[in-house]
Parts: C-alpha cells; structure tokens; sequence
C-alpha cells in the first residue's frame, strides 16, 4: 500500500466538529459574562445594556440573545461568573500572603481590599438597586445570599473546625452586613477621618480572639481555584429586554 493510500485513523463522524462548536459557545459565554461584569463595574446597573454587552464582548446582538435571552438571565449569569472569580482570586491571594500574614486578620485584609475593588462595589450596587427595582429585588436577595454562602465555604477551607458551624453562619452574616456598611462609607469619604480603619483594627482583634490558628494554605489546583465554567442561564421568565 502507497503512502497516498494508507488509511487515516477513524474520527467519529462530527467528533470534531462537535468539540469546536462546544468550544466556540464557551468561550462566547465567556466573552458575554466577562463584558457584563465589566460594564456593571464602570456603568453601574442604571448604564448597563445588552447592546453594551454585547459591543464589549465583540458579539452580536442575536448572538448575545441566543445564549442568554434576557438581560435577567445574562445579569445572573454574570453575577456567578464574576463570584467565583472573586473566590477564586482571593483564594490565591490568601496563599501567597507571608506565613505570618495567613491568619485570620490577614484573611479580613483581603477580604476589605476585595470589597473597594470596583467588581465588588458593582454587585454592592446592584443589590441596593433592588430594593427600588421589582426586577432586581428577587436576584439582589439571592445575590447576597450566595456571598454569605462563598464566605462561608472560604472560611472553612481557610480555618477548619476552627468554630461550631452555627456559630460560623451568624457570625458571617454580621461581618458581612459591618463590612458592607464600612464600604459604602468608605465609597463616600475614602476613610478620610479614619474611622473605616479604626472599626477594621478592632474587628480583627476580636477576630484573632475567636480564631487563633493560622490559616491553611489551599492546594494548587483545588476546586476553590478552579477557573469555572459559564452558568447555566437561570430563571427563563425572566422578562426579554
């Protein structure tokens, strides 16, 4: 047999095919939801569009429509997207702090520096934004849920059996509404008078009380880092723009 005949090896028929097409929709989700996230940061949800969207992503309109139908539905997805993004990058932050600096109160640090980031300050908008918006209103309580939730799971991957899992939930839940007000003072004034630092200083003293150990360093590679895939579209009555 001529080297001209040899046969190939066999490919499923639309093997291919079918992996560059699932290829090609992630990486337009990806492009969509990485647009949304930046345009909620530097617009705020008042200037946010689809067709804003969609010029930033480098997508078309009908594009944009066919993998989120909704500005809702794009919205939400974004919001995940950019969550886990935000763990993931504070996960690495943790880990490549000093062993000195990998306690308790160097995890707040991090945590107060992602909260003047403009992503965080974007979600924080967007969750003000519902209690006016009846649109937002539904996803602003989910979204503040899921944040308390990803804190939660942080803290147990960063301080294990450190505290009693009741005991964990209420306390996130109240770091996270004093910090969320800190950040919202500190948008208006930038901590001119100090008083964000001095309320940030007394915070971590009590926490350095309740949770003594230093924190564990994650394995590269783990979930927690782990760049994730696009969201599933949620909620399909959600209104089309």
């Amino acid at each position: 047999m001529t080297a001209g005949n040899r046969r190939r090896p066999s490919t499923p028929p639309g093997a291919g095919g079918r992996r560059t097409q699932e290829q090609r929709r992630t990486q337009t989700q990806q492009r969509l939801l990485d647009a949304t996230a930046e345009a909620l940061a530097d617009l705020g949800w008042s200037g946010l569009s689809t067709t804003e969207v969609s010029r930033r992503a480098g997508v078309s309109r009908g594009a944009q429509q066919h993998h989120y139908p909704t500005k809702m539905t794009l919205v939400a997805a974004a919001l995940e997207h950019l969550l886990e993004r935000l763990r993931a990058e504070y996960v690495r932050a943790f880990a490549e702090l000093p062993a000195e600096r990998r306690d308790v109160a160097g995890a707040l640090d991090l945590f107060w520096d992602t909260l003047q980031q403009p992503p965080a300050l974007a979600l924080l908008e967007l969750t003000l934004a519902g209690r006016t918006d009846e649109d937002l209103r539904e996803l602003g309580i989910d979204l503040s849920e899921r944040v308390v939730q990803i804190v939660k799971e942080v803290f147990h991957g960063l301080f294990p059996e450190t505290l009693p899992e009741d005991l964990v939930d209420t306390l996130i839940r109240g770091l996270f509404a004093l910090l969320v007000g800190l950040s919202l003072q500190n948008s208006l004034d930038g901590d001119a008078h100090g008083h964000q630092a001095a309320v940030l200083a007394r915070l971590k003293e009590f926490a350095r009380v309740l949770v003594p150990d230093q924190g564990t360093v994650p394995e590269t590679g783990t979930e927690a880092g782990a760049a994730p895939a696009p969201p599933t579209p949620p909620d399909p009555r959600e209104r089309p723009t």
